[in-house]
């Protein structure tokens, strides 16, 4: 008898189990990015875009030592900004950004980090990921902060496929149960960083890889 055919999307039940498996691998999962106060995040994950976090912890640690609030490093100024940013790809563009954020956050924020998306999305290079990771990891907001690797785990195991990061985002604020939203998007980034990784997953090692609905999963060896 022909076994029954499973739909390319996960069902409920196998939502849950997914997020219950990684909840238990780490179970206080949060960025890799290294920070203290929202600001220092909202840097951070500027920088971030096109770049690794270990690059970015490398550049930050030598940068909020001296300058870790929006008057500290409008005093730098763009030129001093690079100095301790410019081993990060794009550092001209980001510098230039940092340091207009900075300068919106002290004339219309009182220098704080403000917590509305559409503030957030105001600020120059900051766009809905940043926003939301922002505002999940400072503010404990339910936000997803969809990147390539929530892209790409999204797409490969079922979970919530879609065609753009939007798509995805809004599919994973649908069908992720509200017990698990809060830590989700770490979760995923972290799994898609080191276990589902874009050429070669290691799908021996993967502990949802019964659930993932990829098909061409790789072999142990």
């Amino acid at each position: 008898m022909t076994p029954p055919r499973r739909s390319s999307t996960l069902k409920r039940d196998e939502v849950v189990e997914l997020f219950s498996r990684l909840r238990e691998l780490n179970p206080r999962p949060t960025t890799e990015l290294e920070y203290g106060t929202p600001f220092e995040l909202l840097v951070a994950v500027t920088l971030s875009a096109q770049a690794t976090d270990v690059g970015v912890n490398k550049a930050t640690r030598r940068l909020f030592p001296v300058a870790n609030t929006p008057a500290a490093i409008l005093a730098l100024g763009e030129d001093g900004l690079k100095h301790y940013i410019s081993t990060i790809g794009l550092f001209n563009a980001k510098a230039k950004n940092v340091i207009a954020t900075c300068r919106i956050l002290i004339e219309r924020y009182g220098g704080e980090v403000p917590r509305s998306r559409e503030a957030l999305e105001s600020l120059p290079g900051v766009g809905r990921k940043t926003a939301n990771v922002v505002l999940n990891t400072a503010f404990g907001e339910p936000t997803m902060a969809v990147d390539t690797h929530i892209f790409r785990v999204a797409n490969r195991t079922g979970l919530a496929p879609g065609k753009d990061v939007r798509a995805v985002e809004d599919r994973l604020m649908k069908v992720v149960p509200a017990e698990f939203m809060q830590d989700a998007h770490h979760w995923l980034i972290l799994h898609g960083r080191y276990v589902c990784k874009a050429r070669k997953p290691d799908c021996p090692q993967c502990v949802i890889r019964d659930l993932c609905r990829f098909k061409d999963k790789t072999l142990p060896g």
